[in-house]
């Protein structure tokens, strides 16, 4: 087997014996390293093949200069020039796998290099931070591999033991990405489609009669990362189509809620010209982790879901937000799309009780009056497109075939 070469991110001003340790166990796994200095400060400290300085002057900034900045200045530009250059080492495979350590700082910096290379390019960050809240933040969309450092970057019988292991995966990761990349990609087009507990049936069943028709599905849990991924996969060109059942993510962006997509949901797909359907699944919430409710939130209406997870019920104000939201990014689309509306429940929570934050209870959840707001706003604020209002809940089977069929119908064009 050709020998993979492996791009190291380190910052060798204080982790020089790390990075040497590093590049020695990937030649000694079969691999060539290529190591890349991320220090933020100019340093005498020699033997990389890409150095701080080239990163600073790649990012529009002398190496001394950006040692006058603040952190977060000075990395940005490291970040800027890294990319510029690794990206084109990239397009020339002149590597096949990145390897990073780092503190809180090493791992920023070499996470946001590593997050703008696609999907299954071999990503591995050993790192203090991998056993934080953090990570999240550090991986975002992207399939970083994080390897938690138990001790700090410092050379002794645990950590070391922790690189030779990252070392052997990574390496390990190239040799199956490439001899994934030489074998015959299969013709079956990717759909992708939005999941979440309450639009489970939904999305079962769609998913079932998908993968009857010979299509492959991924499907993207609705939590934040999930409709990223969605998002980045269909800008990368993985895709050939989306079934977005649970666009709940977006209730959460006005709202706040805790498992937002950010401001690129539901863009990506209509840029990249994919066929779309779309549904207003569990928009008719947006969550909290129980006992962090917002004080403003107070007097709504709420259900527990799970220890951690709290539901607070859309009203007709965030609905007729949501309408215009939603109208906006389809008002960009490129490809064609249809938006499906259950009439009878956006989600299974329509046969529960919504309780305040004392547990006692208020009313129910099925408010078909305030879900309907919703669609006047789309209809409203929508330039293009089909809508179709169904007497059906999001949940009957015969909703889920409606939206299979009318995807077919897209593709097929």
């Amino acid at each position: 087997m050709v020998k993979n070469t492996v791009a190291v991110l380190a910052t060798l001003d204080n982790k020089n014996a790390e990075a040497s340790f590093v590049c020695d166990n990937l030649a000694r796994a079969g691999a060539v390293p290529l190591l890349i200095d991320i220090s933020l400060r100019p340093h005498l400290i020699g033997g990389a093949n890409i150095s701080g300085a080239d990163l600073a002057i790649s990012g529009g900034q002398h190496w001394n200069e950006i040692a006058q900045m603040d952190r977060t200045g000075a990395a940005n530009i490291m970040v800027k020039g890294g990319i510029k250059i690794l990206r084109e080492k990239f397009q020339n495979n002149e590597f096949s796998a990145f390897i990073a350590l780092g503190g809180a700082n090493g791992t920023l910096i070499a996470c946001n290099i590593m997050r703008t290379f696609p999907p299954l390019f071999p990503k591995v960050m050993v790192s203090t931070m991998a056993g934080t809240p953090a990570v999240e933040w550090y991986v975002g969309e992207s399939d970083i591999v994080m390897f938690p450092s138990i001790g700090d970057i410092l050379l002794n019988r645990i950590t070391r033991a922790v690189f030779e292991q990252a070392c052997h995966s990574v390496v390990a990761m190239a040799n199956s990405s490439n001899s994934r990349k030489s074998q015959k990609q299969p013709l079956t087009p990717l759909i992708g489609v939005s999941s979440f507990g309450g639009t489970s049936g939904c999305v079962e069943r769609v998913t079932a009669r998908l993968i009857d028709k010979k299509f492959e599905v991924i499907q993207f849990h609705a939590s934040g990362m999930g409709g990223r991924a969605l998002e980045n996969l269909a800008a990368a060109g993985e895709l050939k189509g989306v079934i977005d059942i649970s666009t709940h993510e977006l209730a959460d962006l006005p709202i706040g809620g805790v498992f937002s997509a950010g401001d690129g949901r539901m863009r990506s797909a209509g840029k990249a010209n994919l066929p779309q359907v779309i549904v207003p699944g569990a928009i008719d919430h947006a969550n909290f982790w129980v006992g962090k409710v917002p004080e403003k939130f107070v007097n709504r209406e709420f259900y527990q879901f799970n220890k951690t997870n709290i539901l607070m019920r859309t009203n007709a104000e965030e609905y007729d937000v949501l309408g215009r939201i939603m109208a906006e990014r389809l008002n960009d689309a490129k490809g064609r799309f249809a938006v499906i509306i259950p009439k009878l429940g956006f989600s299974e929570h329509t046969k529960r009780m919504t309780h305040d934050l004392n547990s006692r209870e208020i009313g129910p959840w099925d408010q078909p009056t305030i879900d309907a707001v919703f669609t006047q706003s789309l209809r409203r604020h929508l330039k293009s497109g089909q809508i179709d209002e169904l007497d059906l809940h999001i949940n009957d089977p015969r909703f889920a075939d409606a939206c299979f069929v009318t995807f077919l119908e897209l593709i097929k064009s």
